[in-house]
């Protein structure tokens, strides 16, 4: 949705907007690999480096500022 606000009803998925839970790096990235619940995984679609720019870019906007950044290593060891 727009602005990473999430949406309820018969489409429900969790906001990304200030969400508390992209806090710990290892939670965003283990979501975009693997996939959860109605979100596919997209690890076998993205190279280390584009997964770590997906979660590196969900958690610096929409409203969230976690400064420490993921970067390939990490999303390769998150596999």
């Amino acid at each position: 949705m727009p602005e990473g606000v999430g949406a309820v009803g018969a489409g429900a998925y969790p906001a990304l907007a200030r969400n508390p839970k992209l806090a710990t790096a290892g939670y965003p990235l283990f979501l975009v690999i693997h996939g959860r619940k109605g979100m596919p995984p997209f690890g076998k679609l993205l190279t280390d480096e584009q997964v770590a720019a997906v979660v590196n870019y969900i958690r610096t906007h929409l409203g969230n500022d976690f400064p420490d950044a993921v970067s390939s290593d990490d999303a390769r060891a998150a596999r």
